[in-house]
């Protein structure tokens, strides 16, 4: 059954509907929090642009959040989800107007004990981090908008990042332990899912449900130090990152590559990057940073900056230098700059596309575990030059082995995994009949709904 939402709802009965919800109508608070970072691509601001939602809801409980979800489907109106809104593809932007349902206000934490955390889906990363680090346990992974971005939302629409250097992604096993899951059937219900059942609502952009809570695991707290490494070559920056991430005795948190001339847009990092120098930006345990100076010599790399976990907390961290934050900043000087995401998983396809695209493609690593190994992953900075162009570059990084995780589309499965997921298609046939979640991020609900309509 596809949605049968009309084109012109009865917005004042929509609005007695959600009496006692908090709902915003005002026309810009609206269009704010119906976009997210989307811009950093020039194809999705080109498509993207002029997508608003009619009205924002905002639920404090689960209570507020089934009342929503029922006043959307007795009226067919069309429900996009959002965190914090620092997505970079349009993850959270609504195709087809309707509601938007921002869950920030949902931000209390359940319950925190050892090597596990339960928590309502507004709770910010950096402020679950101050509360988990006093009793010695910390976020395994978070993005690089750490301070503003909500742990539902990162869940929701991210995969990878600070920290999965050691644990891997999103979606490996036993990183989200468990999610309480609001439904958008006649009659919505609240689904329990546990382990690997929560892979039907892990980075599914909110296309098959609205998650009110969720259970995480933990990593052990550790001091972790900020550190800056310099190379005279970016391959003896990449074999060094390699060889860091590859340490098992040495604990690392984050191992980002930059190659010469990305240095340059680090404007507040100047004094620590001299110019034409490729670099490194860590961070490492303290008890680590002795034996991990060794590693540096070996690759004759030079240690510029060194700041202990208790300074790195004052001020700007490095983390907020890495993965998209790279591009933020870039883009900041320069608004032509665009992006890819690649998982490369060897080296010697880093240098043949590195030697290969110059600064055209402008080499940014980030170092993740995928499959028990550590591998290096491109959030390469790219210069755009027409739509064709940039077509032809994520063609010839596959041809030659390197897998694009497209950030130029909107579409769940063309971004990432390029193939249907049937297990996220039944249950959203299950939970969201009439196709209101999130409408068109979906290709398998679409080509389900184009065969049955044909």
């Amino acid at each position: 059954m596809t949605s049968t939402a009309p084109h012109s709802p009865d917005w004042d009965a929509v609005l007695g509907d959600l009496k006692g919800v908090k709902i915003i109508t005002d026309v810009n608070q609206v269009a704010k929090l119906s976009l997210d970072y989307y811009h950093f691509s020039p194809i999705l601001k080109a498509q993207l642009a002029d997508k608003r939602g009619h009205l924002v809801a905002c639920p404090t409980s689960e209570e507020e959040v089934l009342r929503v979800a029922q006043v959307c489907v007795r009226h067919r109106l069309p429900l996009t989800v959002r965190g914090a809104g620092t997505g970079n593809y349009g993850q959270c932007i609504p195709l087809a107007g309707g509601v938007i349902l921002d869950l920030t206000a949902m931000n209390r934490i359940r319950w925190l004990k050892p090597g596990m955390a339960c928590v309502e889906p507004g709770v910010k990363m950096a402020a679950f981090d101050k509360q988990a680090r006093a009793m010695g346990w910390e976020l395994r992974m978070y993005p690089s908008t750490y301070r503003t971005a909500t742990i539902g939302g990162f869940i929701g629409g991210g995969s990878g990042g600070i920290g999965s250097v050691t644990y891997g992604q999103l979606r490996d096993r036993g990183n989200v332990l468990a999610a309480r899951v609001v439904t958008m059937e006649d009659t919505p219900r609240v689904l329990k899912l546990r382990g690997d059942e929560v892979q039907q609502v892990n980075h599914a952009y909110g296309t098959n449900g609205i998650i009110t809570e969720l259970e995480i695991a933990l990593a052990p707290a550790a001091p972790w130090a900020e550190v800056i490494v310099v190379f005279d070559e970016f391959m003896s920056a990449a074999r060094f990152g390699q060889a860091l991430s590859d340490a098992d005795g040495l604990l690392k948190k984050l191992v980002s590559i930059h190659a010469n001339p990305i240095p340059a847009y680090f404007v507040a990092l100047k004094d620590y990057l001299p110019a034409g120098k490729s670099c490194a930006l860590l961070m490492v345990a303290e008890t680590s940073v002795e034996p991990f100076q060794d590693l540096v010599a070996v690759f004759d790399g030079e240690v510029t900056y060194n700041k202990t976990a208790r300074e790195a907390q004052k001020g700007t961290s490095l983390g907020e230098f890495t993965w998209n934050h790279t591009t933020l900043l870039a883009r900041s000087l320069d608004s032509e700059i665009t992006y890819l995401q690649t998982f490369f998983f060897t080296l010697e396809r880093v240098e043949e596309l590195y030697r290969y695209f110059g600064n055209e493609v402008m080499m940014h690593l980030e170092f993740l575990r995928v499959g028990g190994k550590a591998i290096p992953a491109g959030l390469q900075l790219v210069r755009y030059t027409t739509e064709e162009r940039l077509n032809e570059i994520v063609r010839y990084h596959e041809e030659r082995g390197a897998a694009i995780a497209n950030p130029h589309t909107y579409i769940l499965e063309d971004g990432g995994r390029k193939v249907i997921d049937p297990v996220q298609l039944r249950f959203k046939e299950r939970v969201d009949p009439y196709g209101l979640m999130n409408p068109g991020k979906m290709r398998a609900w679409m080509e389900r709904a184009a065969t049955e309509n044909p």
